[in-house]
């Protein structure tokens, strides 16, 4: 497994490091590790992770989706 060794660490970012380990139950090189991985793991919105379920699911392209907008003018509201 590939290792890094970070040099000129400042002492006050030490500190918050091993602060946020201990907060988090962690050793200070697993939160290390958990703060780069969330740094650089590609985020998925919600419309993302939707689209995903739907294409898992086979998606909607055999689907007769008979989708017609209903142009019927709304009634404005009235607050009498």
């Amino acid at each position: 497994m590939p290792a890094i060794t970070i040099r000129n660490l400042s002492d006050e970012t030490h500190r918050a490091l091993k602060l946020l380990a201990t907060l988090h139950g962690r050793s200070t090189e697993a939160e290390v590790r958990r703060i780069l991985d969330e740094a650089v793991r590609p985020r998925t919105g919600l419309g993302s992770a939707l689209a995903r379920i739907g294409q898992e699911l086979g998606g909607v392209d055999d689907l007769e989706l008979n989708l017609q907008r209903d142009r019927t003018p709304i009634e404005p509201a009235t607050f009498e």
